[in-house]
């Protein structure tokens, strides 16, 4: 049986709004909102219940049985674990696992072969400090790129994981539209060692909305999936309600810097209590 406490709860860990929810799960909104009324058993049809618990389940949530062990607050949800050691073992003999950018078979739960993984360029120090551009050689910890100099950011300083080449460029085009959600771990390992130095200071993870027609084709949110794996390798808080999506927006794909201000401007909007959500913290 699934209660409505138990919904609320589920679709609360999973970032999704009703309305989300029920782009994902094909159903209507108020379909949605009669079954998480109240704390009871949910009042549905069973072909609407298995469509809202995969739903569910796409956004990586899980329902659970009453002996199950919750990350909900009691409530009976957690995020889904994945398949056990024995499952993954002979799902891998059926379908091995290919590399994320090549497809080469591969031997372990690593997203990438060998070849792949040696051209994946990694930042590290030196770099600019604004920008996170890497340098050739060391030019002292304060010595800023030519990029930071002549263009200065409206912000102190960013960090990126890896340089985009061929392979980062596919890796992130098939964890975007390749339906391969389980490169988001790999990558989250990538950024948890690229950030050390904003860890420290304890801020939350905010990952970027799909808009609900987006999502329903993508089947998952690829910055919500990071964000998870990410507060999970960090200890830091996620919080997917802070910013919230209110229109469409054409891909990024192509467009110049400014065009890309321009495509999402005013697409956002922050939670009307996120000073409150936030409590000091930084993002």
């Amino acid at each position: 049986m699934i209660t409505g406490t138990q919904m609320r709860a589920a679709r609360a860990l999973a970032g999704l709004d009703q309305r989300t929810l029920a782009a994902m799960a094909g159903v209507s909104l108020p379909t949605i909102q009669r079954m998480e009324a109240g704390d009871g058993v949910v009042r549905a049809t069973v072909d609407t219940l298995v469509k809202v618990v995969e739903a569910l389940e796409r956004a990586g949530v899980e329902l659970l049985g009453e002996n199950q062990a919750s990350d909900g607050g009691g409530r009976g949800v957690r995020l889904r674990q994945g398949l056990t050691g024995l499952q993954r073992t002979l799902l891998d003999l059926i379908y091995p696992p290919g590399c994320a950018a090549c497809n080469a078979p591969l031997t372990g739960a690593q997203a990438l072969c060998a070849s792949c993984f040696a051209g994946l360029r990694q930042i590290r120090a030196p770099f600019c400090p604004v920008l996170g551009i890497p340098f050739e050689t060391a030019l002292g910890p304060e010595t800023r790129s030519a990029e930071a100099l002549a263009d200065p950011p409206p912000f102190a300083r960013a960090r990126a994981a890896v340089v985009y080449n061929a392979v980062a460029g596919t890796l992130v085009s098939r964890l975007k539209y390749g339906d391969r959600p389980e490169v988001a771990r790999f990558c989250a390992r990538l950024m948890a060692a690229a950030g050390q130095d904003y860890w420290a200071a304890g801020p939350v993870i905010v990952p970027v909305p799909l808009h609900a027609s987006r999502l329903r084709f993508r089947r998952y949110n690829q910055s919500m999936l990071l964000a998870r794996e990410l507060g999970r390798l960090t200890g830091l808080s996620v919080d997917p309600h802070l910013i919230g999506r209110h229109r469409k927006t054409r891909q990024q794909v192509g467009l110049s810097g400014d065009g890309r201000w321009r495509n999402v401007r005013g697409a956002f909007s922050a939670h009307p209590h996120a000073l409150e959500r936030l409590a000091g913290r930084p993002v």
